[in-house]
């Protein structure tokens, strides 16, 4: 397997390796114009984000300045929201749903590290975790949402939650760590 797809799949590979850094390279190229473009030219926004993501629905919107380290890995829905100066991680697929909205500052980190010392310092590899965000969910203002985490349909996220495990649909969870506090009728 070469060290992409071992990413993709989750399993330990060499961030270093040529080809990833190559492509961590060529969507920094993509972004850069992207986050400069004038608030009146929203067409060409739309054609450079789709030209940025894996996948993007109609009627979906990514405010500028935006972050992500791959974006073919990024599947958005349609009606997708996300609000200024989000970062996406995506060594591992991010998929979004429909008409979910997200706050400022949001941050979606597929990426992780063995908690094993010798092996986080001197392998030089890591791994990725997949995301998944159903549909019609709210995440608030500067929610960071940890790898490997699902969340379910009609969710929402209260601001400045550190999501770190799965939240089930139609529930309201928040805090560090979060965790559910209501479900919703």
């Amino acid at each position: 397997m070469t060290e992409k797809e071992k990413m993709i799949a989750g399993l330990p590979y060499q961030a270093s390796d040529p080809e990833l850094v190559e492509l961590r390279a060529i969507v920094r190229k993509k972004l850069g114009p992207y986050n400069q473009v004038g608030v009146h030219e929203t067409d060409d926004q739309s054609r450079m984000l789709k030209n940025i993501l894996g996948k993007m629905g109609n009627g979906s919107w990514i405010e500028p300045p935006f972050y992500c380290d791959y974006g073919f890995n990024i599947t958005v829905g349609n009606d997708f929201y996300m609000n200024f100066d989000c970062v996406i991680l995506d060594v591992a697929p991010v998929i979004i749903g429909n008409n979910v909205m997200c706050g400022p500052k949001v941050q979606l980190l597929t990426a992780t590290h063995s908690l094993d010392a010798q092996v986080r310092n001197f392998s030089g590899t890591e791994l990725g975790k997949p995301i998944t965000i159903g549909n019609r969910v709210w995440i608030g203002a500067g929610v960071i949402v940890c790898p490997g985490v699902s969340i379910g349909d009609e969710a929402v996220i209260g601001a400045g939650s550190v999501v770190t495990r799965d939240v089930p649909p139609r529930a309201f969870a928040a805090g560090n760590p979060c965790k559910v506090i209501k479900h919703i009728d």
